[in-house]
């Protein structure tokens, strides 16, 4: 996106200017040791989502404006969204519609998500605090209804990071 013949040489002389004007962009960054083509392991800048966006907006360079842009719509679009929740189903719905799922799954999704977030601030009202918690409770009910827990789930599909109430429904 910049044009530099070194990337590296660039992302050094960039992190020297964020760390000189005191930006948290470069708190983001952690290295890790990540096993190059040589076979060798060298430290390396690393990013969370979030990161990445704070550094390409501190990028200074015209090629990185449409992405700035575009960050700067769904943001807009996320504020929007909060001042007026329907904005959000609307845009769930569309991405759903988009990625080829048929209306009916979808407002059986849409459904399953609002009676999932009834149940756990039942949960929530009645004692349930950490995460744990509510892995507990939907393993029991899991168990109860379809004879097999979430992670036993999984294992048996060989899931690794799905979204088991996406697979649960295919």
């Amino acid at each position: 996106m910049t044009n530099s013949l070194d990337a590296g040489a660039y992302w050094r002389k960039l992190k020297q200017r964020l760390i000189a004007e005191e930006s948290e962009v470069v708190t983001f960054c952690h290295g890790l040791k990540i096993e190059a083509t040589d076979g060798k392991k060298y430290e390396t800048d690393c990013a969370n989502t979030e990161g990445i966006f704070r550094i390409i907006q501190s990028i200074p360079s015209p090629k990185v404006e449409p992405f700035k842009r575009w960050l700067a719509k769904v943001g807009y679009e996320r504020v929007q969204e909060i001042e007026n929740p329907e904005l959000a189903t609307k845009r769930t719905r569309m991405l759903y519609k988009l990625k080829g799922y048929s209306e009916n799954w979808i407002e059986k999704r849409i459904r399953g998500i609002a009676i999932r977030e009834e149940l756990t601030d039942e949960w929530q009202k009645r004692g349930a605090q950490e995460q744990r918690d509510y892995e507990i409770l939907t393993a029991e009910i899991s168990k109860a209804t379809f004879g097999i827990t979430p992670n036993e789930y999984k294992d048996l599909k060989g899931l690794k990071r799905q979204n088991l109430a996406i697979t649960w429904m295919i």
